[in-house]
């Protein structure tokens, strides 16, 4: 929603912002060039980007205890009625891996649906699926979703990773990557992109982009320009409907070659 707000440039120029003072976002990752956006539209607003589950209530993360500032991409420090830890692949503790929290708003089951299974451990820890790293001075920062990830020739990629690194390019707006069948790799990365208005950047441009600012792996194979990506109920980007449509369109694009050839 932030996005959609700051493409429509028009409208914020007409709009007096200058008594917002505080801007609280949540349910998607933030990148850098949005949080710089933000500031520019919002110059005396704070910005924090924040964490909540439905199944253990909005309240997981809180200032830290000694005073250190938050740094900006980070949704804060443990509070101290919920206890968080980080779980790897392997099952033991680490500054990489899967969320799991423990606290008094943690919910006893799903109402009426015996058919869900429990994401609840056995010593009464919630398991989220979201990743996250965890610094120096244990502030948390979202990686992305477990449900998201997907592995490409061995390697295991974030969408929400590789959204961020094409975000940083001064003509993105906002990006989704979602992963599209490959009969070597397994799957691939490709994105769907909203470029500012007026921008001449092309497909090529960016991929090189990509290339130059991450991992070879993470680089999307094929990019494709939109005016708006597609939301689902929830107001979140609608991940299914455009891995239908990256499928769709390679398909199309596999009968022209074909055609052609």
């Amino acid at each position: 929603m932030i996005a959609m707000m700051l493409n429509d440039e028009e409208r914020l120029a007409a709009t007096d912002l200058s008594s917002v003072e505080f801007l609280r976002m949540g349910s998607a990752p933030v990148s850098q060039s949005m949080m710089a956006a933000i500031h520019r539209a919002l110059p005396k607003a704070a910005v924090t980007n924040a964490y909540g589950t439905t199944e253990a209530g909005p309240v997981v993360f809180a200032p830290h205890p000694k005073g250190l500032p938050q740094p900006e991409m980070s949704v804060g420090y443990p509070h101290p009625e919920v206890q968080l830890r980080l779980v790897g692949e392997d099952g033991k503790r680490c500054d990489l891996g899967v969320l799991e929290m423990k606290s008094p708003a943690l919910m006893n089951g799903y109402h009426n649906r015996s058919d869900v299974p429990s994401p609840i451990a056995s010593d009464g820890f919630y398991v989220t699926g979201d990743v996250f790293r965890r610094d120096e001075n244990g502030f948390y920062f979202f990686v992305g979703r477990t449900d998201d990830m997907f592995v490409s020739g061995g390697e295991n990629v974030f969408p929400s990773e590789v959204e961020k690194m094409l975000e940083t390019h001064p003509d993105v707006i906002q990006a989704c990557v979602v992963p599209v069948d490959d009969e070597i790799k397994g799957a691939k990365p490709v994105a769907f992109v909203v470029k500012r208005e007026g921008s001449h950047l092309d497909e090529s441009t960016l991929k090189t982009f990509a290339l130059e600012n991450a991992p070879a792996y993470q680089h999307p194979r094929s990019i494709w320009f939109v005016d708006s990506l597609p939301l689902a109920s929830t107001n979140k980007l609608d991940r299914n409907a455009l891995r239908m449509l990256a499928a769709t369109k390679l398909r199309r694009g596999k009968a022209s070659a074909d055609a052609i050839d």
